[in-house]
């Protein structure tokens, strides 16, 4: 090694961000471990390279003691100050031991040493890169896919997308572009493992505040997310601005923002409905597209009972009942959803138990 190769550590540092002392300080702990494997371990070495001329030495360390039991490591007061008067017991003195061919030696482990920082360096700044964009949405191009695992390629590095976070009946083939949710940044021995999503309610709520210009200016407020990926979605949305309306900005010109994301999630309905601090009214707004008579609310138990016409009833449970199910993330409460029979019925059987002469039900 000489001053030449100093000076490329320190092009290093300015590209790369890796600090020329650090670098320096690893070499010297590889090219100890290298000494001892080639000359053995018997005596206590310490090995400096030079930070002006680059130049690599081999140092035996010994202790000053008064009678010497091991002499690799240990050197008598009386030895020590023929060197040195000013040795004390206690003291360290050190001898250089560099062996002829050690310069050898040294260019090649700290080739290898800057090669493994190098790497080490490029995978510390993906890594912080991609973990301060935990919550975002990234688009990458599909590698390959292995085991059901889809591996999507972010330029210096690769994102993996499991099984359980791939909409269902959705297709990937090589090639394809494709937006995913970061849902995680890990640290690994072969580098950042970056965990996507298609299926996070997040990836909805960004594709919004992305397509939506009333969102990123905070004009509209996006308050809440369900989602059943794949299938079907709702959101909640508000505007401080009585003269804005939240559905409208998030729908678009002829649906045309709204449309833009089904497409994007391949064909997944939804429900853009508008969110009010009146629970009654967010209830009843969440069961959308079902149209609402009258919301009875529990506060203190979150709990809901909504009153629909007789031929909304279907409608508002929805296939399999995930309208009230969504309706019930997206609003946090649990909803118990009547047709006006039904109610009349539960009147009438309430009035014949009170002994009461059962009247007609009255809309609420």
């Amino acid at each position: 090694m000489n001053s030449e190769f100093l000076s490329a550590l320190r092009d290093l540092e300015k590209e790369r961000n890796i600090s020329t002392e650090v670098l320096l300080e690893a070499i010297e702990a590889a090219l100890l471990s290298a000494y001892r494997r080639n000359f053995g371990s018997a005596h206590n070495a310490r090995i400096h390279i030079d930070r002006e001329t680059g130049d690599c030495k081999v140092f035996a360390r010994r202790t000053v003691v008064e009678q010497v039991e091991n002499p690799h490591d240990q050197i008598s007061l009386e030895e020590a100050r023929m060197l040195d008067p000013k040795y004390q017991i206690d003291d360290t003195v050190e001898s250089e031991i560099t062996p002829g061919n050690f310069g050898r030696i040294a260019a090649q482990t700290a080739k290898q040493v800057v090669v493994q920082r190098i790497r080490e360096a490029e995978r510390n700044m993906v890594f912080e890169e991609f973990a301060s964009r935990e919550g975002d949405i990234i688009t990458g191009i599909v590698q390959r896919i292995e085991q059901r695992n889809v591996y999507i390629e972010l330029g210096k590095t690769e994102a993996v997308l499991s099984p359980a976070e791939q909409i269902p009946r959705e297709n990937y083939r090589s090639g394809q572009r494709l937006k995913t949710y970061i849902v995680e940044v890990k640290k690994t021995t072969k580098g950042p493992l970056i965990l996507v999503s298609r299926t996070h309610p997040g990836l909805l709520k960004r594709l919004f505040e992305l397509e939506v210009p009333e969102l990123q200016d905070g004009l509209v407020e996006l308050k809440a997310v369900a989602r059943e990926a794949g299938v079907r979605s709702k959101i909640a949305v508000y505007s401080h601005d009585e003269n804005i309306d939240p559905v409208g900005a998030c729908v678009g010109p002829k649906g045309s923002r709204v449309q833009s994301i089904v497409q994007e999630l391949n064909g997944e309905k939804i429900d853009v409905v508008k969110w009010s601090p009146d629970s009654s009214k967010f209830v009843a707004s969440s069961l959308s597209p079902a149209k609402v008579i009258a919301v009875e609310v529990w506060e203190d138990e979150k709990i809901a009972r909504v009153i629909v016409p007789d031929f909304q009833l279907s409608l508002a449970i929805g296939k399999e009942g995930q309208n009230a199910r969504l309706a019930a993330k997206l609003t946090g409460w649990k909803i118990d959803i009547k047709s006006e029979s039904q109610m009349a019925e539960i009147y009438r059987e309430y009035l014949e138990q009170q002994g009461l002469e059962p009247e007609h039900y009255e809309q609420t």
